[in-house]
Protein backbone atom coordinates (compact mmCIF):
# COMPACT_ATOMS: atom_id res chain seq x y z
CA UNK A 1 0.00 0.00 0.00
CA UNK A 2 1.55 3.32 -1.02
CA UNK A 3 2.19 6.04 1.25
CA UNK A 4 -0.96 8.24 -0.06
CA UNK A 5 -3.47 5.19 0.77
CA UNK A 6 -2.16 4.61 4.14
CA UNK A 7 -2.64 8.55 4.71
CA UNK A 8 -6.15 8.06 4.15
CA UNK A 9 -6.82 5.06 5.35
CA UNK A 10 -5.48 6.79 9.24
CA UNK A 11 -7.91 9.46 8.30
CA UNK A 12 -10.91 7.40 8.12
CA UNK A 13 -10.16 5.42 11.25
CA UNK A 14 -9.33 8.55 12.63
CA UNK A 15 -13.05 10.08 11.21
CA UNK A 16 -14.77 7.04 11.91
CA UNK A 17 -13.83 6.60 15.77
CA UNK A 18 -12.07 3.39 15.14
CA UNK A 19 -9.42 3.25 18.14
CA UNK A 20 -6.54 0.76 16.95
CA UNK A 21 -3.95 1.27 19.70
CA UNK A 22 -0.60 -0.43 20.03
CA UNK A 23 1.21 -0.96 23.48
CA UNK A 24 3.72 1.27 22.45
CA UNK A 25 1.35 4.02 22.51
CA UNK A 26 0.37 3.50 26.31
CA UNK A 27 1.02 6.43 28.64
CA UNK A 28 4.90 6.45 29.45
CA UNK A 29 5.63 3.51 27.66
CA UNK A 30 9.16 2.48 27.71
CA UNK A 31 11.33 -0.59 26.35
CA UNK A 32 13.69 -1.54 28.64
CA UNK A 33 15.73 -4.44 26.86
CA UNK A 34 14.26 -7.12 24.37
CA UNK A 35 12.59 -9.33 27.71
CA UNK A 36 11.06 -6.04 29.83
CA UNK A 37 8.84 -3.69 28.50
CA UNK A 38 7.24 -0.57 31.16
CA UNK A 39 4.13 1.77 30.77
CA UNK A 40 1.50 3.34 32.66
CA UNK A 41 -2.56 2.77 32.14
CA UNK A 42 -3.45 0.67 28.99
CA UNK A 43 -6.60 0.59 27.20
CA UNK A 44 -9.04 -2.24 26.86
CA UNK A 45 -8.03 -2.54 23.53
CA UNK A 46 -4.19 -2.41 24.07
CA UNK A 47 -4.94 -4.86 26.27
CA UNK A 48 -6.56 -7.45 24.20
CA UNK A 49 -3.69 -6.90 21.72
CA UNK A 50 -0.80 -8.67 24.13
CA UNK A 51 -0.44 -11.37 22.52
CA UNK A 52 -0.27 -10.45 19.59
CA UNK A 53 2.67 -8.82 21.00
CA UNK A 54 4.34 -11.32 21.82
CA UNK A 55 3.97 -10.83 26.19
CA UNK A 56 4.25 -13.65 28.21
CA UNK A 57 3.23 -12.61 31.69
CA UNK A 58 1.64 -9.03 32.69
CA UNK A 59 2.73 -7.55 36.18
CA UNK A 60 0.21 -5.06 37.66
CA UNK A 61 1.03 -3.03 40.57
CA UNK A 62 -2.14 -0.33 40.36
CA UNK A 63 -4.51 -1.20 42.65
CA UNK A 64 -7.90 -2.18 40.96
CA UNK A 65 -9.53 0.94 43.05
CA UNK A 66 -7.64 3.32 41.03
CA UNK A 67 -9.58 5.61 39.09
CA UNK A 68 -7.06 4.20 36.25
CA UNK A 69 -7.84 0.48 36.97
CA UNK A 70 -9.32 -1.08 33.76
CA UNK A 71 -12.54 -3.46 34.74
CA UNK A 72 -11.84 -7.24 33.86
CA UNK A 73 -7.76 -6.55 33.25
CA UNK A 74 -7.22 -9.55 34.48
CA UNK A 75 -9.54 -11.74 32.50
CA UNK A 76 -8.83 -9.82 29.70
CA UNK A 77 -4.86 -10.95 30.18
CA UNK A 78 -5.42 -14.50 31.22
CA UNK A 79 -8.21 -14.39 28.27
CA UNK A 80 -5.07 -14.80 25.91
CA UNK A 81 -2.92 -17.26 28.06
CA UNK A 82 -0.46 -14.79 29.45
CA UNK A 83 0.36 -14.86 32.91
CA UNK A 84 -0.81 -12.19 35.15
CA UNK A 85 0.25 -11.11 38.30
CA UNK A 86 -1.18 -8.16 40.05
CA UNK A 87 0.49 -7.03 43.29
CA UNK A 88 -1.24 -3.61 44.33
CA UNK A 89 1.28 -0.73 45.83
CA UNK A 90 -0.36 2.26 47.30
CA UNK A 91 1.11 4.87 45.13
CA UNK A 92 1.15 7.41 48.98
CA UNK A 93 1.82 5.04 51.07
CA UNK A 94 4.42 2.37 49.07
CA UNK A 95 6.25 -0.62 51.27
CA UNK A 96 9.52 -2.29 51.02
CA UNK A 97 7.44 -5.67 51.32
CA UNK A 98 5.70 -5.21 48.12
CA UNK A 99 9.36 -4.26 46.67
CA UNK A 100 10.19 -7.46 48.09
CA UNK A 101 7.63 -9.65 46.86
CA UNK A 102 7.85 -7.68 43.29
CA UNK A 103 12.07 -8.44 42.99
CA UNK A 104 11.18 -12.05 43.98
CA UNK A 105 8.56 -12.40 40.82
CA UNK A 106 10.92 -10.79 38.26
CA UNK A 107 13.92 -13.51 39.61
CA UNK A 108 11.06 -15.97 38.87
CA UNK A 109 10.29 -14.48 35.45
CA UNK A 110 13.57 -14.22 33.89
CA UNK A 111 13.56 -14.39 30.53
CA UNK A 112 10.35 -14.00 29.77
CA UNK A 113 8.80 -11.51 27.72
CA UNK A 114 7.19 -9.17 30.27
CA UNK A 115 4.83 -5.78 29.96
CA UNK A 116 4.86 -4.47 33.62
CA UNK A 117 2.46 -1.25 34.42
CA UNK A 118 0.34 0.79 36.53
CA UNK A 119 -1.24 3.87 36.08
CA UNK A 120 1.20 6.68 34.81
CA UNK A 121 4.53 3.81 34.83
CA UNK A 122 5.89 6.16 38.41
CA UNK A 123 5.32 3.33 40.56
CA UNK A 124 6.81 0.67 37.88
CA UNK A 125 9.59 2.56 37.19
CA UNK A 126 10.86 3.29 40.37
CA UNK A 127 10.41 -0.54 41.39
CA UNK A 128 12.02 -1.74 38.49
CA UNK A 129 14.76 0.73 38.31
CA UNK A 130 15.78 -0.56 42.11
CA UNK A 131 15.22 -4.04 40.96
CA UNK A 132 18.05 -3.49 38.41
CA UNK A 133 20.29 -1.87 40.23
CA UNK A 134 20.15 -4.79 43.00
CA UNK A 135 20.23 -7.13 40.34
CA UNK A 136 23.60 -6.23 38.37
CA UNK A 137 21.60 -5.16 35.11
CA UNK A 138 21.96 -1.06 35.55
CA UNK A 139 24.33 1.00 37.93
CA UNK A 140 22.32 3.40 40.28
CA UNK A 141 23.19 6.40 37.29
CA UNK A 142 21.36 4.17 34.71
CA UNK A 143 18.21 3.44 37.27
CA UNK A 144 17.95 7.31 38.03
CA UNK A 145 17.95 8.40 34.21
CA UNK A 146 15.31 5.57 33.41
CA UNK A 147 13.30 6.93 36.27
CA UNK A 148 13.37 10.54 36.18
CA UNK A 149 12.86 10.41 32.32
CA UNK A 150 9.39 9.58 33.60
CA UNK A 151 8.96 11.37 36.85
CA UNK A 152 10.44 13.14 39.63
CA UNK A 153 10.00 10.81 42.97
CA UNK A 154 10.88 14.34 45.23
CA UNK A 155 7.49 15.90 43.98
CA UNK A 156 5.29 13.12 45.98
CA UNK A 157 5.86 12.26 49.66
CA UNK A 158 7.10 9.06 50.40
CA UNK A 159 8.61 8.45 47.39
CA UNK A 160 12.37 9.86 48.42
CA UNK A 161 11.79 8.25 51.81
CA UNK A 162 10.71 4.51 49.93
CA UNK A 163 13.99 4.91 47.70
CA UNK A 164 16.30 5.78 50.87
CA UNK A 165 14.72 2.51 52.56
CA UNK A 166 15.51 0.14 49.57
CA UNK A 167 18.81 1.64 49.00
CA UNK A 168 19.14 0.47 52.67
CA UNK A 169 17.80 -2.41 52.92
CA UNK A 170 20.03 -3.50 49.71
CA UNK A 171 23.39 -2.45 51.19
CA UNK A 172 22.15 -4.49 54.63
CA UNK A 173 22.41 -7.80 52.25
Amino acid sequence: MDRCCLRRERKFIEVFGENIMSIEQAYNYRVVNDTVATAGVLKPKQLAALSNAGIEVVINLMPDGSEYAVKGEKQIIEGQGIEYWYLPVDFAAPKLAEYQQFKEKLGQLEGKKLLIHCAANYRVSAFYSRYAIESGKWTAEEADRFMLSIWQPGDYPGWTEWLDKVHRHFKEQ
